[in-house]
């Protein structure tokens, strides 16, 4: 008997610097329930989902910028979906910006099982950005003022019957993250992304954010044997254009589900996670074939050294 899981990818298009967190939950229950009709047993939601995205502006006093964090998870606000999604017997991977007791502030993602238990949160490694106001951009990107980088690493869980890990935006964009996973028995990995089109430290990069967007999650999943879904808030927000193109890949590297739009849309699979074992049992056997011994700089190293 397959392990098969229905897995849908809930894309949402801008939410603006106006838009309440009741109207981002409002839009959320309402992909929910679309998810539902269409049989999924699990939602992906997108990073920093129930806000704009915020590091785009800068502030001297970053707790001018708390009202954004969440200190709690459910908070009054996100409760009903909490509530939709154990009452209609789907789980949950949903992105959110946290701050804790002690004052950290992490980029987050949750995992939440049907019945409505917490299976894992995951706090996003690699931090993209800048620490420091430049205001001769067009917009910021300080994500590295506003949130500071996990030192928890990549877990993998036993949820939905499969072993399911996270990654949030720039992680997708470095091998290491899917080879951790990989290394765990990963068969699905979630992923929500804001990705503005625009890049501002080189702009011929910005014709090829879709195809960059595709190629890492491609190469991650057939390099690893594993499903991945990445998800996105697309569309202009406050003035950034971001990308959509959430997608849903095989552990073959195919895409097998694409958005087409930058709007609130779902895009949905039947994902046979035993499909996993015909690329971790043949050409990615990593016991047979990984050779550990000679991959030393990967991990004692960070910058480049060329002597």
């Amino acid at each position: 008997m397959t392990r098969s899981i229905t897995i849908g990818a809930a894309q949402l298009g801008p939410i603006q610097k106006s838009h309440s967190r009741t109207e981002a939950v409002e839009r959320l229950i309402a992909l929910l329930h679309q998810a539902h009709t269409a049989g999924c047993d699990i939602v992906v939601f997108p990073e920093l989902a129930l806000t704009t995205f915020f590091p785009r502006w800068f502030v001297d006093d970053i707790t001018e910028a708390d009202h954004w964090y969440e200190r709690e998870m459910p908070s009054v606000e996100t409760q009903p979906l909490f509530d939709e999604a154990k009452k209609l017997g789907i789980g949950f991977c949903l992105g959110y910006a946290e701050l804790t007791a002690d004052g950290h502030r992490f980029n987050t993602q949750i995992l939440v099982e049907k019945d409505g238990t917490v299976v894992a949160k995951y706090r996003k490694v690699h931090i993209p950005g800048h620490e420091h106001n430049e205001p001769n951009r067009p917009f910021q990107h300080a994500e590295r003022y506003y949130f500071e980088p996990s030192n928890e690493g990549f877990g993998v869980w036993n949820a939905f019957d499969a072993r399911v890990g996270m990654m949030i935006c720039n992680d997708r964009r470095w091998p290491e993250t899917y080879r951790v996973m990989g290394l765990q028995g990963v068969e699905l990995i979630l992923c929500g992304y804001n990705t503005p089109i625009h890049y501002v430290p080189d702009p011929s990069q910005d014709i090829l954010q879709g195809f960059h967007n595709a190629l890492v999650m491609q190469s991650g999943a057939y390099q690893n044997g594993t499903w991945v879904v990445g998800v996105a808030k697309g569309g202009v927000e406050e003035g950034v254009d971001s990308l959509g193109q959430s997608m849903i890949v095989a552990p073959s590297g195919q895409i097998v589900a694409q958005a087409l739009t930058t709007d609130d849309e779902l895009i949905f699979a039947t994902c046979d996670m035993d499909w996993c074992k015909k690329y971790t049992g043949t050409l990615f056997d990593f016991d047979r074939y990984r050779r550990p011994e000679v991959y030393g700089r990967i991990t004692s190293q960070r910058g480049v050294v060329t002597e």
